[in-house]
């Protein structure tokens, strides 16, 4: 449809970053209002994770319905999409999202809440990221990538059952069961009707990524890959595009996540949420680091993180995504039982018994 819109003198993928920074921004803001975070919903204090679930899986039914409706129009096709292989690497994406949950409860963070953060003051946040970048870029094309293949080889032959879509009840019955039981959750979440709006809205950059990127900006002679909300190989992909600009242009990912951290601190500066935050001792910045590492190396693993496998990957309706989904949230769980919100440091990770005996609170997201 590109060619049709009589934009010649503004090349595909130029187009393609500037769509991403647009979403990004939008995401930024509506994050930042919602505290958009997975998170919060599996391993976060007692008292707040009902109404996290209630925000993330707001967003999630809008994104089931939204993406399934641009399926339906013929907008898109997942055919040939990496979520719809025929041979799907079962070892790494359930070791890849086993390794992103624990990692993101030591961070205190998914990669996507981070990056709000880290554009909300956090430099335990951007510092995460960093990290993240390095390990994830690593892990696809650097001294990781042996790790990446091998695990990759392990993998389960599913010919044409490749998604929910090829059960019994097809794509809609299975899109009705995801809303219903995501909107039993949200009901008695406890969330104001105003966040679950924005939370809805944030849902609704789903779809939109689809069908900007595989029908909009789709050119025959140019084309760019079909992409939605996603922060794995985007982290990776604009940290070499800041320090090697020249040789590497900016594309979708790089827009997203520029806009993402661009919306986020407009949001916190308007709402006066805008605050400094570093690390408090070595032993935080082990742990933060750890876990960063271990992200980076799972969200690649895995095929992509809360948002590109899950906000992002469950409304295509993929066995990968799900399982990479719901790995994840295990991992998140499991780690979360031993690192709960507020417990003690972990003498295992460097603290000192006396540390130890005496609960002390996490500091803040």
């Amino acid at each position: 449809m590109y060619a049709d819109l009589g934009l010649d003198f503004l090349d595909v993928r130029l187009a393609s970053a500037l769509f991403g920074l647009a979403l990004g921004v939008l995401f930024g803001v509506l994050a930042q209002r919602t505290r958009f975070c997975l998170r919060r919903s599996v391993a976060g204090a007692p008292e707040e994770r009902r109404s996290a679930a209630g925000v993330w899986l707001t967003a999630l039914a809008v994104a089931v319905l939204g993406t399934q409706t641009v399926i339906a129009l013929g907008y898109v096709d997942f055919s040939e999409h990496r979520f719809f292989v025929a041979d799907l690497p079962v070892l790494a994406i359930v070791a890849g999202g086993l390794l992103f949950g624990a990692g993101m409860v030591l961070t205190r963070g998914c990669v996507s809440r981070l990056t709000v953060l880290g554009a909300s003051g956090n430099l335990r946040a951007l510092t995460v990221l960093l990290v993240f970048a390095v390990v994830a870029h690593a892990t696809l094309k650097g001294v990781l990538a042996p790790l990446r293949t091998s695990l990759g080889s392990a993998t389960v032959n599913l010919g044409d059952l490749t998604g929910f879509a090829a059960l019994p009840g097809g794509a809609w019955g299975w899109t009705a069961v995801l809303v219903i039981v995501a909107g039993a959750v949200v009901i008695r979440s406890g969330n104001t009707p105003g966040t679950l709006v924005l939370a809805a809205l944030l849902g609704a950059l789903v779809p939109l990524g689809w069908a900007g990127t595989g029908y909009v900006l789709y050119d025959d002679f140019d084309p760019i890959a079909l992409e939605s909300l996603s922060f794995t190989s985007p982290a990776s992909e604009s940290l070499f595009f800041v320090i090697a600009s020249s040789a590497i242009p900016a594309g979708f990912g790089t827009g997203l996540v520029g806009g993402t951290l661009l919306g986020a601190l407009v949001a916190s500066l308007i709402s006066r949420e805008f605050k400094w935050a570093s690390f408090d001792s070595p032993t935080q910045t082990g742990r933060y680091m750890a876990g960063a590492a271990m992200m980076g190396v799972g969200g690649v693993l895995a095929g992509g993180c809360t948002v590109g496998a899950g906000l992002a990957g469950i409304p295509t309706l993929s066995f990968a995504a799900t399982l990479a989904l719901v790995s994840i949230a295990v991992g998140g769980a499991l780690t979360g039982r031993l690192f709960p919100e507020g417990g003690a440091t972990s003498p295992s990770l460097g603290g000192s018994g006396a540390q130890a005996s005496k609960p002390r609170a996490l500091p803040a997201e």
